[in-house]
């Protein structure tokens, strides 16, 4: 898409990032259900019942230059394999606003592996706008009562990785985007490969019978997690870090702490405070100014 204009990357990153935003409360929701391991098992397992026909139907090619099979093989693994079983797990060690909270550490890492790939520090813009929206982060985290709603310091700590290790394969498929290797393709194969590395441990680790008496409820999360947030969301991010560019981008993932913590809130019946609404006003604050050129 050549001729995007220069907000379209800005708007498709931020319903991209909205769908990871509704990811806690949807993890939460499933992991309240069933074994989190076979959540993070079944996202990648439903997402490649959709992935493997469209590759089929759209005669979609996976890459062929060693560069750019490596990214791919570092997108599947850190973004695909690795990220939904670790989330899963620190999230039922959590609560839903609290990992929405961690998760908010995502910008920074997306943009630090960035620079640290391009050999290249970000603007004096990216580093005020990280600072205003961290100091929003700071706030909000402060804000709240975090000892309370199930949150463990281990299930944090989980957490916490599982958003580096995520933040390594959006640099590796922003990478892929920018070498000419459509986002959707990028998405879908690694999606796809993803799909057939896990799915055979479904078998030792839970049985039909019992995932038919999972409730309607977790189903539609776990829907949610395959879909919105494994293929819709990482085909629109990848394309806005292709073209928006990596560093700038990145830096959107602060709106997924707000949309994370607001959704908990209707959805989990948390209470609405004003230092959390302060706060969330703080990132988004942070995230104008880092975008600014």
């Amino acid at each position: 898409m050549t001729g995007a204009r220069p907000s379209a990357p800005l708007v498709v990153a931020a319903f991209a990032v909205t769908l990871w935003g509704l990811t806690p409360v949807a993890t939460k929701v499933a992991v309240d259900a069933v074994d989190p391991i076979v959540v993070g098992i079944l996202r990648m397992t439903i997402a490649g019942l959709v992935a493997w026909p469209a590759i089929l139907l759209l005669r979609l090619s996976p890459p062929r230059a060693r560069g750019l099979v490596v990214l791919l093989a570092i997108s599947t693994v850190t973004g695909m394999i690795v990220f939904p079983l670790l989330f899963t797990v620190g999230q039922r060690l959590t609560s839903a606003s609290h990992a929405a909270l961690i998760l908010a550490a995502q910008p920074l890492f997306t943009g630090i592996v960035a620079a640290s790939v391009e050999r290249r520090l970000p603007p004096r813009a990216w580093w005020i706008g990280a600072a205003v929206a961290l100091s929003g982060e700071f706030a909000l985290v402060s804000g709240r009562e975090l000892e309370g709603g199930g949150a463990t310091l281990f299930g944090d700590m989980v957490v916490l990785a599982a958003g580096f290790i995520a933040s390594v394969g959006y640099v590796a498929g922003g990478r892929l985007q920018q070498s000419g290797y459509a986002a959707l393709s990028a998405t879908l194969w690694s999606v796809a490969i993803a799909s057939v590395v896990l799915a055979p441990a479904l078998s030792f680790l839970t049985t039909i019978d019992q995932l038919a008496r999972v409730p309607a409820l977790p189903w539609a999360a776990i829907a949610h997690l395959a879909i919105g947030s494994s293929i819709i969301a990482y085909v629109g991010w990848y394309w806005s870090l292709g073209v928006g560019g990596i560093a700038r981008i990145g830096l959107v993932q602060f709106l997924q702490t707000p949309v994370g913590v607001f959704a908990a809130l209707l959805l989990l019946g948390e209470p609405l405070n004003l230092p959390l609404i302060l706060s969330a006003a703080a990132i988004l604050i942070g995230v104008f100014i880092a975008q600014r050129r």
